[in-house]
Formats: C-alpha cells, structure tokens, sequence
C-alpha cells in the first residue's frame, strides 16, 4: 500500500475489483456529491451526474497514471469533466421547474468535515494560504465553482493564456505544497 489509498483502489478497480470499488464509493462519494452540487446546484442532476462518475470510474480506471497526480485528483477530475459537460448542455435560459427544493441545503455531514478529521482540509488551506489571493481565488473558481477559463480571465481582467498560466501554476505550487516537494 501506498500513501494514496485512492491510486491503489483505482489499480484494483482496474483489475475489476468490486469491494475495491465499494470501497473507493464509500470514501470519496461525500466529496464528489459536494463537488457536485456546487457545480450543478440541483441536487437531481448531481445524483445523476454521480452515478455517470461512477459508471466512468469503473469502466475507465485504467487510464488512471498515479505518475500523474493523485487518486482523489483524478476522481474529482471525472466528476468536474461530467458536471462541466452537464452544464455546458443546459439551455442558455431554463424556466424554473419547481426544482427550488433541491436546492434546501443538506445537513448531512460534509465531505469537508471528513477531511478536516483526517487533517487534509487544513494542508490544503494552508497551501492555499500561500497562494497569491488572486490565483487562489482564479483556483476555486475553476476547479470548485466549474468557472471557464475565459470566464476567470474576463472576472480577473487579464487575458486568457496568462490565466491558463495562472492555473497550471498554481496547481504545480500546490502539488509541490501538499506533498512537500521543494518549488523550483
């Protein structure tokens, strides 16, 4: 076993591995439905969205490359891609349809707190502390709120390859953050 529970459930996942799978359910679906539903903000779609995550995360869980990032990364990635898609379908202007229920927050405990139990949450915000708050926020908004590129650089008044640079930068210096790597 490694340090990345998520890359060796994956490798397993590959192999078709189902208590793998269960388990790679278990504990990151909190997370994903969170990610979810920031970015879709219906709850109906974001359950739908999860089960095409999953169906995704099984049948394509060979491609994961633990060389490349890390497991929970590669998850959130698929969840992103799909809701991102999902959005990118909705019709310019939609006509409420009674979903404002969905929309009643959750009380249910947060992926969040589960993070903070296990002391993830706060070397991400740490590293995110170390960020300049303008590529930080420009983070979030892409990879928390589904925010487009072009979006980020219009809101932050630069153009659109230095915010592309702003992103992949920030990702490295974050990378570099959590697992402890030295910046070059």
């Amino acid at each position: 076993m490694t340090d990345d529970p998520i890359a060796d459930l994956l490798t397993r996942i590959a192999a078709q591995d189902r208590a793998a799978f269960r388990t790679l359910y278990r504990d990151t679906a909190p997370k994903l439905m969170g990610v979810l539903l920031r970015m879709l903000k219906r709850r109906s779609e974001a359950e739908d969205v999860m089960q095409e995550v999953y169906t995704r995360i099984w049948l394509k869980a060979g491609r994961f490359d633990r060389t490349r990032g890390r497991g929970m990364t590669w998850v959130i990635a698929v969840a992103r891609n799909l809701a991102i898609d999902r959005l990118r379908a909705r019709p310019a202007t939609e006509a409420s349809d009674g979903e404002e229920v969905d929309l009643v927050a959750d009380t249910r405990p947060r992926a969040e707190a589960r993070l903070v139990a296990q002391g993830d949450a706060r070397v991400i915000a740490e590293c995110f502390g170390k960020l300049e708050p303008a590529r930080a926020h420009a983070l979030r908004g892409a990879y928390l709120d589904g925010l487009s590129y072009a979006d980020l650089a219009s809101h932050h008044d630069v153009p659109l390859n230095t915010m592309r640079t702003w992103l992949r930068r920030g990702l490295q210096a974050l990378r570099a953050c959590i697992t402890g790597e030295a910046t070059a």
